[in-house]
């Protein structure tokens, strides 16, 4: 059933406005009667249906609530991935909300390819944003995960220093992701992720001198892509999150 996202409390009657109604009602095809589910600002889950259309709004009428819908991991995981070329960055995103990410955080480095001005940051930041909502109604969130604005790296440190904050780096040989988990107990996590050309040394001991851990996902080096999907995916299995 389709899911929808309230920026309000649910009530027994509410009205559907904005791109949300656009796209139901020039997408969708909407009509009286189709339901829908709804989740509302604070996360509780409903089902309701449709029962009037005009050109620019979608008016709908509360059914009941669902009980044990909540799909959020025990975690709270922060993905910090430094600006890769191309789309990536677009199915990062899409697969990091599927994943169970709280946020999203994109990432000026030393060694990132893409270079934005102010206005192109903004646009690509409301761009993934969009992508991530949709993820999330696809893949049954109670929650929108946020992309936040695109940061540069030093912000890291003084943005995220109540996290266990963990820098995946190919040279790394002495501590495993396993290893470092089995140590770890916490309940909120920033992930930080090298764009195509990795981090470089002077990155890499500015994270350390900042309470980062660095960790390896293995032998092999990994994309940029491949690396941010490992590590949640392991993340929210060792830590139960799935």
């Amino acid at each position: 059933m389709r899911r929808l996202f309230l920026d309000v409390p649910l009530s027994e009657d509410f009205t559907i406005t904005g791109d949300d109604a656009k796209h139901l009602l020039y997408s969708m095809r909407v009509r009286p009667e189709q339901e829908f589910t709804i989740v509302d600002k604070d996360g509780k889950v409903a089902q309701a249906k449709v029962v009037a259309c005009s050109a620019d709004t979608v008016q709908m009428k509360f059914i009941h609530y669902i009980d044990n819908a909540d799909t959020e991991p025990l975690i709270d995981v922060v993905l910090a991935q430094c600006l890769p070329k191309g789309d990536k960055m677009e199915y990062i995103v899409q697969k990091a909300v599927e994943l169970g990410v709280k946020s999203i955080v994109p990432v000026v480095s030393q060694h990132c390819v893409v270079k934005y001005d102010a206005k192109k940051k903004m646009q690509r930041q409301q761009k993934w944003q969009k992508i991530a909502d949709e993820a999330a109604k696809q893949c049954g969130r109670t929650i929108k995960p946020e992309v936040e604005a695109v940061i540069d790296f030093k912000q890291l440190a003084e943005n995220y220093s109540d996290y266990t904050c963990l820098i995946c780096y190919e040279a790394e040989d002495q501590l495993s992701i396993k290893e470092a988990l089995q140590s770890i107990n916490s309940d909120k996590y920033l992930i930080l992720i090298g764009p195509e050309g990795g981090l470089s040394k002077d990155e890499v001991e500015f994270c350390k001198q900042n309470n980062f851990k660095s960790i390896s996902l293995g032998k092999r080096i990994l994309r940029t892509e491949t690396a941010s999907l490992a590590v949640l995916s392991i993340l929210m299995y060792e830590k139960n999150g799935l």
